[in-house]
């Protein structure tokens, strides 16, 4: 039996934790501060999935893991005995003018070559659901493929099921000596470590902001327009996000947010009367490639990076989950190359 400790208890960290303890590996997790503490604790939670043309690795690691979701996320469920939040709600995309939806054909064709029929992309022009944006054409972009999850349930969820399949989880420390291999999932923080360490830049943390919403349409697509995610979710909320802000002197929300909520509601005045329940901020981890890092640390035997999770990460998890475990526990290296450091 492998032991294998992991440093980070945010979606990556506890991703791989429970695919190698499900494998059967010994494998205890240590979290500095708590689960989810940094940006895995947010609101959010859209997975949604890269446009399909100009296809590329980062996109089909990406669609194996959407295509990978429900499986992994009903797993968790099983073994914790909590709800993830998980569904795929579909998403809805207002089409600006003619010439867009004209141009929008090329996308709606490499969806149906590349996506599950079931999947599929196609302009509608009467959208389903409680939070239908405005379009000033009539005509909205769907899409099957995109699903939700709540990032604090689903967290709270893998951690349980880890300790229910007899993991170890450790909060509030920091990692002591450790023997066998060590995977780092240490977001914003670990980047820093990586790019003094390889003394060059390897990521950086980008600040974002959110807002949850008490508004119940737990079957409503989500929706993206104007550069936001609109994200309703099954316990009766609606998720707002999110900001991306590479210049900052603080990690508090502040009135970026607020024109986020308003611009929101905009969108979909039905939102105009939802209470704000929470509000978010944090760094999120995006790596100078712009892909998750997968893979071992050049110059230190034994110890792993996943990281880079950024914008996609509770997307990815699945499959990073996979890959990490192939690696460390069957030594069998199947990371695309543009995700390595």
């Amino acid at each position: 039996m492998t032991s294998v400790t992991i440093i980070g208890g945010g979606i990556f960290g506890l991703s791989c934790a429970w695919e190698m303890t499900r494998r059967g590996a010994r494998v205890r997790l240590i979290e500095a501060t708590r689960i989810g503490a940094g940006s895995s604790g947010g609101h959010v939670g859209a997975l949604a999935p890269h446009a399909p043309e100009n296809w590329n690795p980062k996109k089909a690691f990406q669609l194996e893991s959407l295509l990978m979701a429900p499986a992994f996320w009903s797993g968790v469920e099983a073994a914790s005995g909590l709800p993830t939040g998980y569904g795929r709600s579909g998403r809805l995309q207002p089409v600006a003018d003619a010439a867009a939806a004209e141009r929008l054909a090329d996308r709606i064709a490499a969806a149906a070559d590349r996506w599950p029929e079931d999947c599929a992309m196609r302009l509608t022009d009467a959208p389903a659901g409680g939070l239908i944006p405005d379009s000033p054409s009539g005509l909205w972009l769907f899409d099957g493929l995109t699903a939700r999850l709540s990032p604090r349930a689903a967290g709270a969820a893998l951690a349980q099921a880890i300790r229910n399949a007899g993991g170890e989880i450790i909060e509030g420390q920091q990692p002591g000596a450790v023997s066998g291999p060590i995977l780092w999932a240490t977001g914003t923080p670990g980047l820093e470590d990586l790019s003094r360490d390889l003394g060059r830049p390897i990521g950086k943390g980008v600040k974002g902001q959110s807002a949850l919403l008490q508004y119940d349409a737990p079957d409503a697509p989500q929706v993206f327009a104007d550069g936001l995610h609109i994200v309703p979710h099954a316990d009766g909320t609606v998720a707002i996000g999110s900001t991306s802000e590479n210049d900052y002197d603080h990690l508090d929300t502040d009135e970026q947010l607020d024109s986020l909520i308003a611009r929101a509601r905009a969108l979909c005045p039905h939102l105009c009367g939802a209470p704000v329940i929470d509000r978010w901020a944090g760094a999120r981890p995006r790596a100078k490639s712009r892909a998750p890092i997968l893979g071992p640390w050049p110059g230190r035997p034994g110890h792993y990076v996943a990281n880079g999770g950024f914008k996609i990460g509770f997307g990815m998890a699945p499959k990073v989950a996979q890959v990490m475990a192939d690696l460390i526990l069957d030594g069998s290296d199947t990371i695309p190359n543009g995700f390595r450091l």
